[in-house]
């Protein structure tokens, strides 16, 4: 998430070089933002992974009691 937000800072900072005139910051600028892209989905999906392995080592729930208490089992 780091590399995204300096990714980010970088295609912002291009951008503006490139309003000012110089031709090369424009590839500068697709570059940063095709990989502050990747970045940002990599860091979603690791995220995800990260999330459905955090809730399946939780404790299951424990199961429902039947209906009706000690009277009714007798």
């Amino acid at each position: 998430m780091v590399a995204w937000g300096y990714l980010v800072y970088l295609a912002i900072d291009f951008g503006t070089t490139a309003r000012n005139g110089d031709g090369r910051a424009w590839w500068f600028l697709a570059m940063a933002t095709i990989g502050a892209i990747a970045c940002l989905f990599l860091g979603m999906m690791l995220g995800v992974r990260l999330l459905a392995r955090v809730r399946a080592e939780a404790t299951p729930p424990a199961p429902p009691r039947p209906p009706g208490g000690r009277r009714a089992a007798r």
